[in-house]
């Protein structure tokens, strides 16, 4: 049976539904689309960095400004009104999507990196102090990293790392000699973006919970791409973002129990978020909107309501099928080339992205000489730099796949790659 016989959906039918896709590449970017030289089909392979939007998402976006664009929570007149409805039934619909209760446990960010900023500052600024510690991983992206890290250089409390194995997985014996009494929290990301690592965030819950810690899982990377259900890991905290699943940008989604969230004072002051002010102190709205302070992301919330339904259309266990299946086969085709170091797990227990470099090849350079052939990957660190420190390489390229995806796509991936290790040789 050839790769494609097993595509669990028809693959070129949604492709009609992103018209990017069909984009013509390699002129001037200033003049795009214009020039000649706007020729080379477009293979877009850098979705874990963002991913695009198809038209549903889009008309759902564009109906907002032109029938009912108006504040939230502010007016009593129809459109907002209209618009006040719309914006809640967003957050009921992101709620369903990752199994939360209740509106009342999804705030809305800009995106997962703010979701992270927000309970390390509302909460870890509050509950550290000395003698505490938080557990993270050595393949944890900056925005978790780097967030607590300032915070523990705030509070005093201490910031450990479980090791990464040469395979590219967490050493679980590690983790649970780093996870003690002591810990108040565990962050960890649910699938890495540099090593297409699935991490075992139930395991590492049960972990934590067991010692009176919290979990918070950096979902940024598996909510877009597998099912995902809040209840199942037992997770405390989950945050994701809009632009990785097909929703616009400037939208993500913080989980998180609603016991802890009554608990939290907010970090954001003003606008929605307010009860009743006297100028001598302030009452808060109830969860969620305490935490969302000032005119929210209206449009952005509403459009991230049409990708989860477009999403929830395609089916997420029929994505996770795909990519894997992408993954896997760009996994043995790279290594089949020789001279070519993918970095993680085997091609068949991973994520939909592959990292890896090509020998004699910076892999700024590799992901420029792609560039001419249409192929678009991503070149760099992928905000894991200390990750990058300990495999002793400064960056990787990375071919990241989504549903729209196809086998041809890898496969140009590849001969592209071919050619840029011979230029090279």
């Amino acid at each position: 049976m050839g790769v494609q016989e097993q595509y669990p959906f028809d693959v070129e039918a949604l492709r009609a539904d992103f018209p990017i896709l069909d984009r013509k590449v390699g002129g001037d970017p200033e003049t795009a689309g214009e020039g000649e030289g706007d020729d080379t089909p477009l293979v877009y392979l850098d979705n874990a960095a963002t991913s695009h939007t198809p038209d549903p998402v889009v008309d759902a976006i564009s109906d907002y400004y032109r029938s009912y664009n108006s504040n939230v929570h502010r007016g009593i007149h129809q459109l907002s009104q209209e618009a006040s409805v719309a914006y809640e039934e967003a957050h009921d619909a992101v709620a369903d999507f990752v199994g939360a209760a209740g509106r009342e446990e999804i705030v809305f960010t800009k995106n997962t990196t703010e979701a992270m900023n927000l309970v390390a500052y509302a909460w870890g600024l509050e509950e550290l102090g000395p003698g505490d510690n938080v557990v993270l991983s050595e393949m944890e992206h900056h925005a978790s990293l780097v967030t607590w890290q300032q915070i523990g250089k705030r509070t005093g409390a201490d910031v450990r790392f479980i090791d990464v194995t040469d395979e590219g997985r967490l050493d679980m014996d590690h983790a649970a000699e780093l996870v003690d009494d002591d810990t108040e929290m565990v962050s960890i990301v649910h699938v890495s973006n540099t090593l297409g690592t699935v991490n075992p965030i139930r395991e590492l819950a049960d972990m934590a919970h067991d010692h009176d810690a919290y979990i918070f899982a950096d979902a940024a990377q598996s909510v877009p791409t597998r099912p995902v259900d809040v209840g199942e890991l037992d997770v405390d905290f989950l945050a994701f973002s809009g632009h990785k699943m097909c929703g616009p940008t400037g939208i993500g989604a913080l989980y998180a129990r609603e016991k802890i969230l009554e608990g939290m004072q907010p970090y954001l002051y003003g606008g929605d978020m307010i009860r009743r002010v006297s100028f001598e102190d302030s009452t808060w709205e109830d969860l969620p909107w305490k935490f969302e302070a000032g005119t929210p992301s209206i449009a952005q919330g509403i459009g991230f309501a049409a990708a989860i339904e477009y999403l929830e259309e395609v089916g997420m266990d029929r994505i996770e099928a795909h990519e894997d299946l992408l993954a896997e086969y760009a996994y043995d085709e790279l290594e089949a080339l020789g001279g070519v170091e993918i970095y993680g797990p085997p091609g068949d227990d991973r994520g939909g992205l592959v990292a890896f470099n090509v020998e004699g090849v910076h892999a700024h350079d590799l992901s420029s000489i792609l560039n001419d052939y249409g192929v678009a990957i991503r070149a760099g660190d992928h905000c894991t730099q200390p990750l990058h420190d300990e495999m002793g390489v400064a960056a990787s390229a990375r071919a990241s796949f989504y549903f729209y995806n196809t086998v041809e796509e890898v496969d140009a991936l590849v001969d592209a790659v071919r050619e840029a290790r011979d230029l090279f040789a």
